[in-house]
């Protein structure tokens, strides 16, 4: 008998799909995510139809976006968010859900604690109500963000009514260079394929660069597939996913991690499995990125120049990226290396992960914050930042000058305390550089870890190869 080749998408889709109706399929979910942000319209909506929640012991909720970061923070840190903390941690204890919250040894950012608990593995399916939920995809997943309304579905009923995505494969082969890391990879892929490309689509990154990317380095790619239009990103599992998984307290253990093995390693596309889509990058053309704009679409690498108004590829583009520079307060033709920094951030759940402290650290040793910069690291979870102290990666970091935090999302969004301010550059690690995205008035240059820490030490966007 014969089958038809599937992609890693179908695999993980098609056996989840308990019924399809008018286009649309019931998709039935293994975890759903919680955070301080997004949670309590939907806790709001379960109240008023009186509904619980299907199955706490598959939910999972941490305190990440509305909280201080400042050594010694509590609930009570930053008054204006203060209370919906307070419901937040109301809501989810008393409905019996495993809650991450400040003080808690695991407590991190949603995507990065899931990962690192081992709620989330190879083949499941999983939402929250945060876009960048995709970056559990790695592990081999779909994971993707959900609304509100979406939410109270979700732990009501432990299911979803969903269009079917389209399969998308993105192809990387080659090798990069030592200093290009997956940050630099999803830029690249996101300015080729513009920030439209993955519309519709769930994305699988393929190709033997994206072998060799760390499991680290695949959660930061498929971070930011939701920035390439796609709402999931997913590589297929293989030994380094499970290596990185074992352990974990949600993994399988002994035997039974053996026979989940077994299983996940069946995961992978079949050969001549079909894809709606179809796209391709040389590894070797991809330099350090940076972004000069507002949008992940607007990045080049470092070396090179902002695009001449000329180069738009129609009058949209054209005025969007005459706003753009306005905004961001940038030439066409301009150099981006060089340009002057007021804020240096390493953080969020695209890059404040162990490796990317670790990378970041390699280029910090020894040096010293210029004296016009604000540097911050702000790891992803408690557990990295413990990690990342026994190393004495926070002495580093210290002694040239970097604010050392507590976990929360901080910069990335601004909705606690931490703020660039008007008109400030920032160096960031993080995913989004809309306007006023990391304050009113902000502005935003995306790169990776070791990058910021470039232009940190540099006063400026730096090419990092050059200081290495």
């Amino acid at each position: 008998m014969t089958t038809t080749p599937r992609t890693l998408f179908e695999k993980i889709w098609g056996p989840h799909t308990a019924t399809s109706r008018s286009g649309r399929d019931l998709l039935t979910l293994d975890r759903v995510f919680l955070h301080d942000m997004t949670s309590l319209p939907a806790f709001e909506q379960l109240r008023q139809r009186n509904l619980p929640v299907a199955d706490t012991a598959r939910t999972l909720a941490v305190i990440d976006h509305t909280v201080a970061t400042a050594s010694g923070r509590t609930e009570e840190t930053y008054p204006v968010m203060a209370p919906t903390v307070r419901s937040f941690r109301r809501e989810v204890t008393d409905r019996g859900i495993q809650l991450f919250g400040l003080g808690d040894p695991a407590q991190g950012i949603v995507h990065v604690v899931a990962a690192e608990q081992g709620a989330i593995l190879p083949g499941m399916t999983a939402v929250c109500g945060d876009s960048h939920t995709c970056t559990n995809g790695a592990l081999g997943a779909i994971a993707f963000g959900i609304g509100s309304t979406e939410i109270a579905h979700a732990l009501a009923y432990q299911a979803l009514w969903l269009p079917r995505p389209k399969a998308l494969r993105v192809t990387v082969d080659g090798s990069l260079n030592p200093l290009v890391s997956g940050k630099d990879v999803a830029l690249a892929i996101i300015s080729r394929f513009s920030t439209d490309g993955g519309v519709g689509c769930a994305v699988e990154y393929a190709g033997s660069a994206i072998r060799r990317l760390t499991v680290e380095e695949r959660m930061t790619l498929c971070n930011l597939s939701i920035e390439f239009g796609s709402r999931i990103g997913l590589v297929a599992p293989d030994d380094a996913v499970f290596s990185y998984l074992e352990g974990r307290p949600r993994t399988p253990k002994g035997a039974a991690f053996e026979t989940a093995v077994a299983a996940w390693r069946n995961l992978a596309s079949d050969e001549n499995a079909a894809y709606d889509k179809e796209y391709s990058l040389d590894a070797g053309s991809i330099a350090p990125m940076v972004t000069w704009g507002t949008s992940p679409e607007d990045a080049i690498a470092v070396d090179g120049s902002i695009p001449q108004l000329n180069q738009a590829r129609n009058p949209a583009q054209r005025a969007r990226w005459e706003r753009a520079l306005s905004y961001v307060d940038l030439k066409p033709g301009a150099p981006i290396a060089g340009t002057p920094i007021d804020v240096a951030f390493i953080g969020s759940c695209t890059n404040a992960r162990l490796s990317d402290l670790r990378a970041a650290a390699r280029v910090v040793r020894g040096g010293k914050v210029a004296s016009t910069v604000r540097a911050l690291v702000v790891p992803g979870s408690s557990s990295v930042k413990r990690q990342a102290e026994a190393e004495g990666l926070d002495r580093i970091f210290r002694e040239a000058g970097f604010e050392w935090h507590e976990s929360a999302c901080s910069l990335c969004a601004s909705l606690g305390p931490d703020i660039v301010g008007r008109g400030k550059r920032c160096a960031s690690t993080s995913n989004r550089n809309f306007e006023n995205r990391q304050g009113p008035g902000s502005i935003t240059h995306l790169m990776s870890p070791p990058m910021v820490a470039a232009a940190a030490l540099n006063g400026g966007i730096a090419d990092v190869r050059t200081l290495a």
